[in-house]
């Protein structure tokens, strides 16, 4: 699961959208963020949910310290990322190796100091500042060593068949009928 802390209505409701989105893509199950409602996101992510299918969830609301001492006080572990924290080669190995439930915090402009102590790590995927959505990429796909990229997911009415030139798309038609349609065209 992915906890995004610091989401400013409406100013990062597009970096926030992208924090989800590739959250999905890349093997999280759910995005939990913080203080926070905003309706459009949750809009928007269930939408390319209902059409791209998965089973991903995103709840919005709940103070994100409450988040975190439940999560630890359930087992899990807290991964937060930080361009401060230890370098990823050291900690991923010891990360994967863990069969405790990992909670990845990604945060926006100021993340609270306390989350660098109740954090169970503190992960630098570079000492550089880069973007909560690129930091996040990076984690997932050293976490899963890349099996995350073919993943298919069920229940979608949209899946995207790789072509080397174009676009190439199947349609599930929206009527019960689960027979796919194939509607693709060469650019």
């Amino acid at each position: 699961m992915v906890l995004r802390i610091g989401h400013r209505v409406p100013r990062d409701e597009r970096v926030t959208t992208h924090v989800c989105l590739t959250a999905r893509a890349f093997g999280a199950d759910k995005v939990v963020i913080a203080d926070a409602v905003d309706p459009q996101i949750k809009e928007t992510v269930e939408d390319v949910v209902e059409r791209f299918g998965g089973d991903f969830k995103v709840e919005m609301g709940p103070p994100w310290k409450t988040v975190v001492e439940e999560w630890l006080a359930a087992g899990g572990e807290v991964i937060h990322l930080t361009m401060y924290g230890m370098p990823l080669p050291a900690l991923i190995g010891k990360i994967r190796r863990s069969e405790r439930d990992k909670l990845i915090v990604v945060g926006s402009e100021k993340v609270p100091g306390e989350l660098f102590k109740l954090s169970t790590y503190n992960v630098s995927v570079t000492s550089q500042p880069i973007s909560e959505v690129s930091a996040l990429a990076v984690f997932l796909d050293w976490l899963f060593k890349g099996s995350e990229l073919p993943k298919r997911f069920e229940g979608g009415r949209i899946r995207i068949i790789p072509s080397d030139r174009g676009k190439n798309v199947l349609r599930e038609p929206r009527s019960s009928s689960r027979r796919l349609k194939k509607e693709g065209f060469r650019a």
